[in-house]
């Protein structure tokens, strides 16, 4: 028995070690150095909630915070619609499901900045070519408003992870028994209805771990901003995770950019907890 722990601990031991270094000790100095006025190189003492207090009266802050909820939060609903009926689409009986699945899925192996740039280019470029020719003004400076900014991002987004949560839901669609649906399909139950009713219940855990992901995923954005917006015009479409970037290596004000992203992580891992807790209340009232 004594054996068997040692060998336990001693596999363990790396990954703690690992988890310890990467994940928990720049955590607990990030938290530390957020109460001082530590430049990135050092710091003159300890100046208490004086970083806190100033980023709740930050409007540039408060409002890079409030359109990443309103972005996070239209992304989250098109993108697992658009995965789950993706994943609708290349489960049923389809010639091309296997050729669909990959189309659907490569827009997932593109790098975030890449994404950026090419979707810039459709939205100066192809947007206006055609808005020119079709004498459509709004699709002219798609990205120079906050309104077509939004949703830029939000395109680009769904476009970019609505594949990768089609493979989710794919491996929950293929669990379902068949006998269930032709049960339902036998009592006379439309395909409506066999979906609200058969499918959707037993795809719930993939709409928890969907949600999870979407949820992360589009808080922490920042490559895709970069390269698409740049948090332009004015500033208008800056997400939370540009700001702090730019408050530390812009600003060169580290302490306070490190207060501004605990309070970004509290917020994250505030909302994915509530969000799996309810999730999984539904689940278990399906």
């Amino acid at each position: 028995m004594r054996k068997r722990d040692l060998s336990y601990w001693l596999f363990l031991m790396p990954v703690l070690a690992a988890l310890l270094l990467v994940v928990i000790a720049p955590l607990l100095l990030g938290i530390y150095y957020s109460f001082t006025d530590w430049n990135g190189i050092q710091t003159k003492g300890f100046i208490g909630f004086d970083n806190y207090i100033a980023l709740f009266q930050d409007e540039r802050f408060v409002d890079s915070l409030w359109f990443t909820v309103k972005f996070s939060i239209v992304s989250v609903i098109l993108i697992n619609l658009i995965g789950l009926s993706l994943a609708l689409i290349v489960t049923a009986k389809l010639k091309t499901n296997k050729a669909l699945r990959t189309i659907f899925f490569m827009p997932n192996l593109i790098g975030g900045l890449i994404l950026g740039f090419i979707w810039q280019f459709i939205f100066t470029k192809a947007f206006a070519g055609f808005g020119s020719i079709v004498g459509i003004e709004s699709l002219q400076g798609w990205l120079s408003t906050p309104g077509t900014g939004f949703w830029g991002l939000v395109i680009l987004m769904s476009w970019q992870m609505s594949g990768y949560i089609m493979v989710i839901y794919i491996a929950y669609l293929e669990g379902i028994s068949k006998e269930l649906i032709e049960a339902a399909e036998i009592d006379g139950a439309n395909a409506l209805q066999r979906f609200r009713h058969v499918v959707f219940p037993l795809v719930a855990p993939a709409f928890t771990v969907s949600m999870f992901l979407t949820l992360s995923n589009t808080f922490k954005l920042y490559d895709q901003n970069l390269s698409l917006t740049g948090g332009g015009p004015y500033n208008s479409t800056q997400m939370v995770a540009m700001e702090i970037f730019n408050t530390a290596f812009g600003r060169y004000d580290m302490a306070y950019a490190q207060a501004k992203a605990v309070i970004f992580f509290l917020i994250v891992a505030v909302i994915a907890l509530l969000q799996v807790y309810l999730s999984k209340k539904r689940e278990v009232e399906m």
